[in-house]
C-alpha cells in the first residue's frame, strides 16, 4: 500500500480492508497502525543494511586513497537509499509520527533492534575504512539514517509546495536531488571525522586498503594531518505477518 500512497494517508482501517480481515483481527497482532509500520522499517532497514554490505566491498578498490573509498560508499549508500523509496519514506516519518501511538515495550523492542543494526552497519565501516574510530563509524551510520529521512521529505515536498518551488525557484533551499545531497554529505562527515580522529595508516595498510608507499598516504589531504600522529595512536522478529507484509505490498523488495 505504501507503494501508492504516503504514510499519512495510510489508515488501519484501510489496512484491514486490504488484506480482508476485520479491523480487530489486525488489532490482535499489533496495537496500532504506527506498531504496524514500525515493524515493516524494521524490516525494510534489516534488508537495506544486508544489501549494501554485501555489496559494498565490491565496490572499494584495495590501495585507492582514503577519499576515494569514501566517495564509493557514500555513493553506494546515497543510491542505495535513493532506490529504497518505501524505507526512506517510512525513515522521514519515524520520529514524527511512527514513535507515537505505540506502547513502551513495543517503541523500546524497536529501538534495541535499531541499535543493533547500526552497530553492525557501523562496524561494517570501520572494516572497510580501518582509519576510521569505530565509535566515529558509528556517528556516520546514525547520522545517515537521520539524513535519508530529512532530506526525503524535503526533496520529496507536497504538491502545494512542490508547485512553489516551480514557480519561485529560490524559495527552494535544498536542492531536488535527494542521492546527491546525501552522498555529499556522508562524504563530507566521514572525511572530517577521519581528519580529526583516524587511526594510524598503519592498521589500514595491514587490513589490505593502504598501499606501502606512505607518500600516498601524506599526499592525501583527508589523512595527512593524522599521519604525523600516528605514533601516539592506539591501534588498537520475526518475520511481519500478513497484514504488515500487506503495507509493503507490490513493491517491497528492491
Amino acid at each position: 500500500m505504501l507503494a501508492d500512497m504516503p504514510v499519512s494517508e495510510l489508515t488501519l482501517t484501510g489496512l484491514s480492508r486490504h488484506v480482508g480481515l476485520a479491523k480487530s483481527n489486525v488489532l490482535r497482532y499489533f496495537e496500532s497502525r504506527e506498531a504496524v509500520l514500525l515493524e515493516l522499517l524494521a524490516l525494510l532497514a534489516h534488508d537495506f543494511m544486508a544489501e549494501v554490505m554485501g555489496e559494498l566491498p565490491a565496490l572499494l578498490v584495495k590501495g585507492a586513497s582514503v577519499r576515494a573509498r569514501v566517495a564509493a560508499i557514500s555513493s553506494a549508500v546515497a543510491a542505495s537509499f535513493a532506490a529504497h523509496t518505501m524505507l526512506c519514506e517510512l525513515l522521514s516519518a519515524q520520529a514524527a509520527v511512527l514513535e507515537h501511538n505505540v506502547s513502551t515495550a513495543t517503541v523500546a523492542a524497536y529501538k534495541r533492534g535499531a541499535h543493533d543494526s547500526l552497530a553492525d552497519f557501523a562496524a561494517f565501516l570501520h572494516r572497510m575504512l580501518p582509519e576510521i574510530h569505530y565509535s566515529d563509524a558509528l556517528e556516520v551510520a546514525t547520522t545517515t539514517i537521520v539524513l535519508a529521512g530529512a532530506l526525503w521529505s524535503h526533496t520529496h515536498p507536497a504538491d502545494a509546495l512542490r508547485q512553489a518551488y516551480d514557480n519561485d525557484p529560490s524559495l527552494r533551499f535544498i536542492q531536488a536531488d535527494f542521492a546527491a545531497q546525501l552522498e555529499r554529505t556522508i562524504t563530507a562527515l566521514a572525511l572530517g571525522l577521519i581528519t580529526s580522529h583516524s587511526t594510524s595508516s598503519v592498521q589500514a595498510e595491514a587490513a589490505g586498503f593502504l598501499p606501502r608507499d606512505r607518500s600516498a598516504v601524506i599526499d592525501d589531504p583527508a589523512t595527512a594531518p593524522v599521519v604525523k600522529q600516528a605514533a601516539g595512536v592506539d591501534l588498537g522478529g520475526e518475520g511481519l505477518t500478513q497484514s504488515a507484509s500487506a503495507v509493503a505490498a507490490p513493491g517491497r523488495a528492491r
